[in-house]
């Protein structure tokens, strides 16, 4: 399922899920509202805050972590470009006549890197495009170690295939980041733990003579939509998050390389 149609399934879910858990929990304790006058029994205050802190301390560890694979993503980024743009500054260095077909080789490759991650909710289409761009790598490896050697620079070799190592590895760093996200028993212990936090919401409000729909409605969305958010964090690429700007420095490269 792409994943901003399953995080807005989940914020829709999770939102009118806990509304249902409100009541029942309001209607599990209205009950006892003839036998306390006000006062939650004994316990339940202890039980209720320790369900509510641990929902705030994983909603906040995981929304942490999220934030920080994001700009981490953001910075691999840059560097990707960085290492592409230096490996392709150093061609110079290698005897002329090689020089335009790997130049070209190089143009082809970074429209391939572009084209893995802006393809990224069509599976398909962005497993083909890494595939090219791996299909590349290979041969601009090859063509490079034949022309360092017969290459006039003395040092052509160690000025050149260590950038185009690093451009190479940087790729492997960039593919386990995008598949790199919090664990699913995470997100449902966060579900598991919004639902008990609403049900023991209810069940303490239910000593209430009149349901307080405004507290609940704002309880249920603030917590629905910070897991939405840490959704969408995870997966950058397809909702309302986005990386487009840090994108712009590859585009930028593509157009300095044409």
């Amino acid at each position: 399922m792409n994943p901003a149609i399953m995080a807005t399934l989940v914020f829709g879910l999770l939102f009118g899920a806990m509304l249902v858990a409100f009541e029942l929990g309001r209607r599990a304790g209205r009950g006892r509202r003839a036998k306390h006058s006000g006062e939650p029994p004994e316990g339940v205050g202890i039980i209720d805050g320790a369900i509510m802190g641990l929902l705030g301390l994983s909603l906040a560890f995981t929304f942490s972590g999220a934030s920080e694979r994001l700009m981490l993503r953001r910075a691999q980024i840059v560097g990707e470009a960085n290492a592409i743009g230096t490996a392709y500054l150093r061609i110079d260095v290698l005897p002329e006549s090689d020089q335009p077909a790997i130049r070209d080789l190089f143009r082809r490759y970074l429209e391939a890197r572009i084209e893995v991650f802006d393809k990224i909710p069509d599976l398909a289409a962005s497993n083909a495009a890494l595939a090219k761009s791996a299909a590349l790598q290979h041969e601009i490896w090859s063509r490079c170690v034949v022309a360092t050697r017969n290459a006039t620079h003395p040092g052509a070799s160690i000025i050149v295939l260590p950038a185009l190592n690093q451009m190479i590895d940087i790729t492997t760093t960039r593919t386990m980041a995008a598949r790199t996200h919090a664990p699913t028993i995470v997100i449902i212990l966060l579900i598991v733990l919004s639902l008990l936090g609403a049900t023991l919401s209810g069940y303490a409000m239910s000593i209430q003579a009149k349901r307080n729909p405004l507290h609940i409605i704002v309880f249920a969305l603030a917590i629905s939509a910070t897991v939405y958010v840490v959704l969408d964090l995870e997966f950058p690429r397809v909702g309302l998050i986005t990386l487009k700007s840090t994108d712009q420095a590859m585009i930028q490269l593509r157009d300095l390389m044409k």
